[in-house]
């Protein structure tokens, strides 16, 4: 069921008003309040817990939050974007869960995911090169001690390249709206989670085969200390098949 047809670019200025409305309230709600468990509430319990030894910077929490916003207006963009792409049929966004069984929701979040996975390692690889990074990629990294906040701070360019790859994806890739759900919660929770500078997934899992197959805080926080190494997303296998994956990290294991 479509509830409104874009037909204007009146009606379209309100649909990304609705989609960034939406998107910075799943990050405001997300980053705080891992960031009010883990550094307001129990702070004194994780402080020797954190994988950075410095403290944040002074004025890094707003300016993570500010570059947040921003991020959010993109990515609110590209939502009305797809919305309207689907209602003109150029999506291959589909809503008859019939269509394909239930069996297929779980393959193409998984197909969702390896795809973005894909895409973003070489992308992050690319945005590291010297010339790129001051341009593009440099507002993120001003977080040397990265936390919850910093999980959508991006300069805008980045966020333009974060957010064409999944509607370029759901142009060509069946995927129910549950899945799109479902995977944009994922996709914000894992990037706060891994920004966290906490290690929270249990050292049995993080050590057994499957959990040395995710990122977690650990090993993002050698990505954000290092900056040449663990340029995955939500996945190890890039970094370990391109040899990228820090030996700080594996060595922690």
């Amino acid at each position: 069921m479509i509830f409104f047809e874009i037909n204007n670019p009146g009606l379209f200025f309100v649909c990304v008003l609705i989609f960034f409305a939406a998107v910075f309230l799943r990050y405001l709600v997300s980053a705080g309040i891992f960031y009010w468990y883990y550094y307001r509430l129990k702070s004194e319990k994780f402080r020797n817990k954190r994988l950075s030894k410095r403290g944040f910077r002074k004025g890094q929490l707003k300016k993570e939050i500010y570059w947040s916003m921003w991020s959010s207006v993109i990515f609110g963009f590209f939502g009305a974007l797809t919305y309207f792409l689907w209602q003109k049929g150029f999506t291959a966004i589909y809503l008859d869960l019939d269509k394909f069984g239930l069996w297929y929701l779980p393959v193409s979040f998984i197909l969702l995911s390896l795809l973005h996975e894909t895409y973003y390692y070489w992308v992050h690889r690319w945005m590291h090169n010297p010339k790129v990074f001051r341009k593009i990629h440099k507002v993120h990294h001003d977080s040397l001690v990265p936390s919850p906040w910093t999980a959508f701070s991006f300069h805008p360019w980045e966020s333009l390249l974060e957010a064409v790859v999944v509607p370029l994806i759901l142009l060509f890739l069946p995927v129910h709206p549950i899945v799109i759900g479902v995977y944009l919660i994922f996709m914000t929770l894992s990037s706060v989670i891994n920004h966290l500078d906490i290690e929270i997934y249990p050292k049995v899992f993080m050590k057994s085969r499957l959990g040395k197959m995710f990122i977690g805080a650990t090993h993002h926080h050698f990505h954000h200390a290092e900056f040449k190494t663990n340029f995955g997303l939500y996945f190890t296998f890039w970094d370990r098949l391109m040899n990228t994956e820090s030996r700080s990290k594996v060595s922690s294991e």
